[in-house]
């Protein structure tokens, strides 16, 4: 019997999936199954295509195209790899025409052609060109193919301090006609390495960084403006759609929804993904058209993040012509950083991954996973409605109607963030949204969740958490939480208070509103342990002053620092990167546990900079904005030992570490 079984297993690609997926609950119902790699192919994938023979192509930031055989694992369980094009400049996309390849590289789209069938290109025409400055950041994306034929590819800005569009086009979205010509479509861009179409429309995700929040996925038409004004720099020229200056665009900090409405033009996000609670790097996405060979969730889209390792689920809805929805967990566990998906021929999923300079949880270099569906159905929420007085949830499976019409098996509270040229902003303007209601279908496949209306805010994502429902049979949802972004309001009926299944008491209802929480904002005084002026006793200053730096790929400039157990400190932390870090120092064999404490801080996290309320932090600076410094000072401790110095930016800690060496 158990020869039988592992022959099946083998023949299905599964024995991977029971060797090396991550255990618990997701592996139940999603199992990763990873293509082995052979150690001289440095396959950090940039683009891939599945192809109708079977076979999987991926381009690679080290200038490759690979054609990987038997990428499902079948028979003998083993792919081949075979190198299709080289000496390409890190290529991000890669595009299967049927006759040739189109392929983006830093400055051109490049065709790649095998004429005379001996499996190698040999043709590497320039299919349309754009100028480069040479800065680092000057990223190249596709092309992607739309529906009705079209071709688009979006350029990411440089980093010069912030993003910058130094050559023509950086931050914009084009059209790419068959001819080569490229036409001005959007702009706003950062850094949009994911996008494509979606029931016919355009989206395109971005991550966080200056003018941008959290990371987020934005519905874009001819003419739009995403909200990063670098790209304006372009808008007088010749057939731009979009008419904006970058000094038509306020640097408030007011929410990006509420500047729209005095911004013609400017497009407010169709789902904001909540920074380093569902990801820090949304990338590419998929809409899941596999017709339920991938499970339940059919029409719905699934999206990638690079730092996090990890895959979300979308659903989107229209509300009166606006395009809106809910993001929700789905698979963690990958093995490196997430840039490219793809459906493979049997509804499994393709993972492709790469890490260098640019840090994930997962921490391998590289690698291809494949996600497929075990056939057992998750319990999950599956959609979020928005409802005139609040929404309707459908779960997969029925619920236990006792649970579900319970107020306590809900939380819902609502959040946004700033919309400046700063990198990145808090969570701001946090509010609970207390329950009115509840009313439980009688399949026990829906509940609506009535509210008051004073609590929908246009603009602002809606956190429901539903951690107290139970399906009938007893089990928890997989994931419980997710976030609804409501733009617009949906028009309908209200539920009627004699409808109700459950009235929740008037009592438990607050409409304050506050710009984080109290517990935060007390924690966010200073302490000492964050100490950023000299105490007034140091008449003679710091016995040391020690300046620690940031170098790109979550690194220190320095591994290790030397200091006299009682001494008088000052830490200068200078952050060169292009990212947030901070500097937190910790008691000896703890920045790990803080590390992974900072990550779990959920919405709390940006107000507390990341750093846990625990006696293992001993001093720590706030977050630090790229090209920004801030010093503290402390006194050393007085114990000898090899303390440690971390970054608790969420996805950082487990690279980004040094050693505080205390000596006598």
């Amino acid at each position: 019997m158990k020869n039988i079984l592992l022959t099946t297993l083998i023949s299905f690609g599964c024995l991977s999936a029971f060797a090396q997926s991550k255990p618990g609950k997701e592996d139940d119902y999603y199992r990763i199954i990873t293509i082995p790699i052979p150690e001289d192919v440095k396959l950090e994938v940039g683009g891939m295509a599945v192809l109708p023979d079977g076979r999987l192509a991926a381009s690679t930031r080290h200038g490759e195209v690979w054609m990987i055989g038997n990428p499902y694992l079948k028979g003998d369980g083993k792919p081949t790899f075979h190198r299709f094009a080289s000496g390409l400049h890190e290529p991000l996309g890669l595009l299967y025409r049927g006759k040739d390849f189109l392929i983006s590289q830093r400055g051109e789209v490049t065709r790649l052609a095998d004429t005379d069938n001996d499996g190698v290109a040999d043709v590497y025409d320039s299919f349309a060109r754009w100028p480069l400055s040479g800065n680092y950041h000057q990223y190249s994306y596709g092309p992607v193919a739309m529906p009705n034929g079209e071709l688009l590819v979006t350029l990411n800005l440089d980093w010069v301090g912030r993003g910058a569009s130094q050559s023509k086009w950086r931050g914009w979205m084009l059209k790419l006609g068959e001819d080569g010509k490229l036409t001005p479509y959007a702009t706003g861009l950062r850094s949009p390495s994911g996008f494509g179409s979606y029931k016919g429309d355009i989206f395109y995700t971005e991550n966080q960084g200056d003018w941008v929040g959290s990371g987020r996925m934005t519905h874009l038409e001819k003419g739009d403006f995403a909200g990063n004004p670098a790209g304006l720099r372009w808008s007088k020229e010749e057939g731009s759609p979009v008419k904006l200056t970058p000094e038509d665009v306020p640097s408030t900090g007011e929410p990006l929804y509420d500047v729209a409405k005095r911004v013609k033009g400017l497009k407010p996000p169709a789902v904001w993904f909540p920074h380093t609670i569902l990801g820090i790097s949304t990338s590419d996405f998929k809409e899941d058209v596999t017709n339920g060979a991938f499970g339940p969730f059919t029409g719905q889209m699934f999206v990638g993040d690079q730092g996090h390792s990890i895959v979300t689920r979308v659903d989107l809805e229209k509300v009166n012509g606006v395009w809106q929805g809910t993001v929700f967990p789905f698979r963690e566990g990958f093995m490196s950083g997430i840039l490219r998906l793809d459906w493979g021929l049997d509804g499994s999923m393709f993972v492709g991954q790469t890490s260098r300079g640019w840090s994930a949880t997962g921490k391998k270099e590289y690698g291809i996973q494949r996600l497929v569906w075990t056939g057992k159905m998750p319990f999950e929420m599956k959609t979020v409605r928005s409802m005139p007085d609040g929404f309707e949830i459908t779960f997969t499976m029925p619920v236990d109607k006792k649970a579900a019409a319970d107020q306590d098996s809900y939380k819902m509270n609502s959040f946004t963030y700033k919309y400046h040229q700063t990198y990145g902003s808090p969570i701001v303007n946090t509010q609970e949204v207390p329950l009115k209601g509840i009313v439980v279908s009688e399949d026990g496949l829906r509940v609506r969740l009535v509210v008051d209306a004073a609590s929908l805010r246009k603009g602002y994502i809606h956190e429901i958490k539903a951690e107290g429902i139970k399906s009938a049979e007893g089990n928890s949802l997989l994931h419980a939480t997710g976030y609804y972004t409501l733009n617009e309001i949906a028009a309908g009926n209200a539920v009627a208070a004699n409808a109700f299944t459950t009235t929740v008491k008037a009592a438990a209802m607050d409409h304050s509103t506050h710009t984080m929480p109290a517990e935060a904002a007390a924690s966010t005084a200073p302490s000492a342990k964050r100490v950023t002026d000299m105490p007034a006793d140091w008449k003679t200053g710091p016995d040391q002053t020690i300046t620690i730096g940031t170098v790109p790929g979550l690194k220190f400039d320095i591994s290790e620092i030397q200091v006299k157990a009682g001494s008088k400190i000052r830490v200068v932390f200078n952050n060169n990167d292009d990212m947030l870090h901070n500097l937190v120092i910790t008691k000896p064999g703890t920045a790990n546990a803080v590390g992974e404490a900072g990550l779990n801080l959920g919405l709390k996290g940006s107000e507390l900079s990341y750093v846990p309320r625990t006696s293992d932090v001993l001093f720590h600076t706030n977050i630090v904005e790229p090209e920004k410094t801030e010093s503290i000072y402390f006194i050393a401790p007085k114990q000898a030992g090899t303390y440690q110095y971390v970054c608790t930016f969420p996805g950082h800690y487990t690279l980004m570490q040094g050693r505080l060496k205390v000596i006598k």
